[in-house]
């Protein structure tokens, strides 16, 4: 292979690699903001649970102030019934002593279902905050993950950044300007592999002569199209039966 195309074709997988992680790097703040949103999105959940298991005990004070009124009022009305003198009297307060139990037994049930629905929004709670521990350990692995996938992506950079300075030492200046125009002017792609003759970059197919003339692999030979360097990859000779080892009898 042409030692200057075997230079770009190296160049731009450094410069791909650059590329991605720079991509990556750039990604990482709206990353921590997803980890960040999926710990608040469960932190929502207990605070909701929370907060209906607060509206319940609210509901179930007022509920008990409303009780102790009724049976002050119907164990006064029980002491009233004692004193009372004219069965027209008596019959009246036996009318707001049953109204008054009427009320008791509704309330009564009424602190049940508050009681019963209590439970179960404190095991929503205790449901919501082993949830909220176990996501939380999750996205603590996630976060560690993320600062050494970054880690290594810098280092990485770096590395990328040093052998291309290298590199580029090495290769003609005006070949270089080339690739590096076409790179800027091409999404950062300035060498394609030319395939079954076709551009994989473009998809445009090559002039049969101008891929005959790329398949050595022994000059720089531009896309007619998107002006990429192009360069063949030979396909592997299949195994031959000669070719293959045989077993020891």
């Amino acid at each position: 292979m042409n030692a200057d195309l075997k230079r770009l074709i190296e160049l731009q997988r450094l410069d791909t690699t650059a590329q991605e992680a720079e991509r990556r790097i750039a990604d990482a703040p709206s990353r921590e903001k997803a980890l960040d949103a999926r710990l608040d999105l469960v932190r929502q959940h207990v605070a909701d649970a929370k907060a209906r298991l607060s509206e319940n005990q609210i509901a179930r004070r007022t509920v008990e102030k409303d009780l102790a009124i009724i049976q002050s009022r119907l164990s006064k009305f029980r002491d009233q019934l004692m004193e009372v003198k004219t069965n027209r009297e008596y019959q009246a307060m036996q009318k707001e002593i049953e109204v008054a139990q009427t009320e008791v037994k509704a309330m009564e049930e009424t602190l049940l279902e508050r009681m019963l629905e209590a439970d179960e929004i404190a095991a929503t709670v205790k449901s919501a905050e082993a949830e909220l521990a176990a996501e939380q350990k999750t996205v603590d692995a996630d976060r560690n993950a993320l600062g050494s996938e970054l880690a290594e992506l810098k280092t990485s950079l770096e590395h990328a950044r040093v052998q291309r300075a290298e590199l580029t030492g090495a290769i003609p200046p005006q070949l270089l300007t080339k690739f590096e125009l076409v790179a800027r002017r091409r999404n950062g792609v300035g060498v394609a592999e030319a395939r079954d003759g076709i551009c994989t970059i473009c998809h445009v197919r090559l002039r049969p002569q101008v891929f005959n003339n790329i398949r050595p692999n022994d000059s720089i030979i531009q896309c007619d199209s998107c002006q990429r360097i192009l360069y063949f990859v030979p396909v592997a000779a299949p195994a031959t039966p000669d070719s293959v080892s045989q077993p020891a009898p």
